[in-house]
């Protein structure tokens, strides 16, 4: 499978979207072999694409939907080689920033690839991340809207296999809290990625900080692996309930995919051949219409993920499966879910600017 395999037709090919959440990395062959000796199905999707940079994105964009701007995720790529250790995750952004100049110049095209970005720093540094944080803010020539900080844990290690390593509670520590302080008067929101069981962190860490906009990534993230395996179906009304309640909070958006991955293990997962978009629709709908249900189209944006989600399905596929997913819902209510929501949370020119 490569991201642009694909034979289907394109639905509603016009429909404005912006993606909100895609990776960009450049894995060197050593890096590769050494996830792939995990034996984790996680390592099987860089082994399938350790190479995503500008030209991978953009065949991606042109592949038949209308997508008008992306907004880049942070994934650990092209740190700095040297420098005091809690600045070298500057790098990214450093090279993210290249990026969405090439794609301003105008010469690949009308779509802006890395029109905003979300970065890295460690929050657990306290107060002094704030440094870091404004160094983030000059490097990206305007470009700069946020952080992200994985607390993805499990006692089960098969869970994450070559991610695992991260204590509990990472969300209410002391200290990391210090640091999710200095977000919001530098007007920084917070990407959150974790597991479906950890949710109750996250509903205490958005209670906390009411004025720091917090968007929780891939709904959250459900399992169905290792210890969970056959486990997915019995823990949904868990999922839903923490969903729910994190959308009482009005500081609380959600991104709408993410389910391609491994963890929630679905059949579509490595499938060969490749499920159609019928197919990821209705394992991923449940979950989608109930966080489009429990926080409303205007919190609610639908992602790729990619090149992640490749593990599934190709570009063209995913959004295909969401626009099957959204068909039932109005024209306001499509253009929230594919650009409105993310064009406002991330701060975006609007699409006819």
């Amino acid at each position: 499978m490569t991201s642009t395999d694909h034979h289907e037709p394109i639905l509603d090919p016009d429909l404005p979207i912006v993606d909100p959440h895609h990776h960009l990395w450049d894995r060197p062959a050593a890096m590769v072999a050494a996830l792939a000796a995990s034996k984790h199905d996680f390592t099987r999707v860089i082994e399938l694409v350790p190479r995503y940079l500008f030209d991978e994105l953009m065949a991606d964009l042109d592949s038949g939907h209308n997508v008008r701007a992306t907004v880049y995720m942070e994934c650990g790529a092209f740190y700095r080689a040297d420098g005091p250790a809690e600045f070298r995750c500057l790098g990214e952004t450093e090279f993210v920033t290249g990026v969405a100049a090439m794609s301003r110049s105008g010469v690949y095209g009308d779509a802006r690839t890395c029109a905003a970005m979300v970065g890295h720093a460690d929050l657990s540094l306290g107060a002094r991340v704030a440094e870091v944080l404004q160094a983030h803010i000059t490097a990206a020539g305007g470009r700069f809207r946020g952080i992200r900080n994985s607390a993805s844990h499990d006692a089960d290690p098969d869970v994450l296999g070559p991610l695992h390593g991260r204590a509990p509670g990472f969300y209410l520590d002391k200290t990391f809290r210090e640091g999710f302080a200095q977000l919001a008067p530098l007007g920084l929101s917070f990407d959150a990625w974790m597991l479906e069981p950890q949710l109750p962190d996250l509903i205490d860490l958005g209670r906390a900080f009411p004025d720091t906009q917090i968007i929780l990534d891939h709904v959250g993230t459900p399992l169905g692996l290792a210890s969970y395996t056959g486990r997915r179906e019995e823990r949904f009304g868990v999922w839903r309930d923490n969903i729910r309640a994190l959308a009482r909070l009005p500081n609380v958006a959600v991104k709408l995919g993410g389910l391609a991955m491994v963890f929630p293990k679905f059949d579509s997962f490595l499938s060969d051949p490749p499920a159609p978009s019928t197919q990821l629709a209705a394992e991923w709908k449940p979950y989608i219409e109930t966080c489009i249900e429990a926080f409303g189209p205007e919190r609610c944006m639908f992602e790729s993920n990619f090149p992640v989600d490749l593990g599934s399905c190709s570009y063209a596929t995913l959004w295909n499966a969401f626009k099957i997913i959204a068909a039932g819902y109005s024209a306001d209510e499509k253009t929230a879910l594919f650009s409105g929501a993310a064009t406002r949370i991330y701060r975006l020119p609007t699409l006819d600017a």
